[in-house]
């Protein structure tokens, strides 16, 4: 698969993208807080404004982007990321970028992300022969993994040696290196026909995600992974803007060691990829989440009660982001395989489509959040109610069905209606 020069052009754009999008989610954020000043009201707000698109977006997107061909989407999404990081770079290298253009930034590069994202999640199926998916996948996965490890540790190196606006262009850099090797792909995909009425388009899109929405919510399993990923989503993205804050001015840490302590749930999440293949078949995938969860996301209660800047709590913070890394990446991989075995093949995307909406839709408002509570009560405080608050999700499976899955998948759910793509 590797000599196919299509393939390699994808994996290549797509680990570059995945780079530049995981180093501009730390350096954006640093930015507003090291260069700007920003309050934790302020950092909430911009992390929300960076959430947003996906809720007000990602199921149309979704729609939309099956009746066009991926690499169009992925290339317009890679140049628009670049000319919003590099505007924004050159803005904050002449001392002209301030909140108010922050924001309209991170908005920016938020709405172009969901497009690509859900672009690639779509081309492998159209740019490989299906035996070839399972090997696609897997190094694409691989691909993410890695940037997880290096975009926040090379983001938070360069705000600390350098400074905020450098590390911006060099997340610019890695999205015009994605438009250029996507650019590459010459395979000519195969795209559904548009309908032969174009008035008719609204309403089938309208229909078609209507069909998701009513499929997840008719299904025990996908409705309950649906509730537990936005009670998590929710209390992640509060505690997250918290956690921003509380590293650089609670601990006193440089912006090098904050991004490494974020790379760490990388390797954390390798492991978790290796684990997912043998626990659920040994211990049961009901088990194996419920378990997971509770680990993982009870790994940052941890971090409130950390003080000071010392190689104590640096290796604290290490060990806090792995393990938080392995029991979300093996979450995340028995979820996937659990919403796959039990959703129809002509509802996969829109099945996906819906639990990322519901899942990830309470992110702004979390974040928000997040911004209040530090204000009101306080960095520890609130670290410590927020990571609490991310313990709902593993409560939420326990309780459900959902805890009880074996060693099998279960079978895939009966649809009523039309599931035609």
């Amino acid at each position: 698969m590797w000599r196919d020069g299509d393939f390699r052009s994808l994996w290549v754009g797509q680990t570059a993208s995945q780079l530049g999008e995981h180093t501009s989610l730390l350096v954006l954020p640093l930015f507003a807080v090291l260069t700007l000043d920003a309050g934790a009201g302020e950092l909430g707000v911009l992390r929300a404004v960076g959430q947003a698109p996906i809720l007000l977006l990602s199921l149309f997107v979704g729609a939309w982007v099956d009746r066009w061909r991926t690499r169009t989407v992925m290339v317009l999404s890679d140049a628009g990321r670049t000319l919003a990081l590099g505007a924004a770079a050159l803005a904050g290298l002449l001392g002209g970028l301030g909140l108010p253009a922050l924001y309209v930034v991170v908005f920016a590069v938020g709405v172009l992300s969901v497009f690509f994202d859900v672009a690639y999640q779509s081309s492998l199926v159209r740019l490989v022969r299906r035996d070839q998916l399972v090997r696609g996948n897997s190094a694409l996965e691989g691909s993410r993994s890695a940037a997880q490890i290096g975009g926040p540790a090379l983001g938070g190196a360069l705000v600390s040696w350098l400074s905020a606006p450098v590390a911006a262009c060099v997340g610019a850099l890695f999205f015009t290196l994605s438009f250029l090797s996507i650019r590459r792909i010459r395979r000519v995909e195969s795209v559904p026909d548009l309908p032969k009425h174009p008035e008719r388009r609204p309403p089938r899109t309208g229909r078609r995600i209507y069909e998701g929405l009513r499929f997840v919510v008719g299904d025990t399993s996908l409705r309950t992974v649906c509730l537990a990923s936005a009670a998590f989503q929710f209390s992640f993205a509060a505690l997250m803007t918290v956690h921003l804050l509380f590293l650089p001015r609670e601990l006193h840490l440089p912006g090098a060691v904050v991004g490494l302590s974020l790379a760490a749930t990388g390797p954390g999440a390798l492991l978790g990829s290796l684990l997912a293949a043998r626990l659920p078949g040994r211990f049961g995938h009901g088990a194996v989440l419920v378990s997971a969860a509770a680990l993982g996301d009870g790994a940052f209660l941890w971090v409130p009660a950390l003080h000071g800047s010392s190689a104590m709590t640096v290796v604290a913070l290490l060990a806090v982001g792995f393990v938080f890394g392995a029991g979300g990446q093996l979450v995340n991989v028995t979820v996937m395989a659990v919403r796959q075995a039990v959703t129809p093949d002509g509802m996969q995307g829109r099945a996906a489509a819906t639990i990322t909406f519901v899942g990830m839709g309470l992110t702004p408002l979390g974040s928000l959040l997040g911004g209040y509570l530090a204000q009101e009560w306080g960095l520890r405080t609130s670290l410590l109610v927020t990571a609490a608050g991310m313990l709902l999700s593993p409560v939420v499976m326990a309780l459900s069905p959902l805890a009880r899955l074996g060693r099998t998948l279960p079978e895939p759910a009966r649809h009523a209606g039309p599931t035609s793509d």
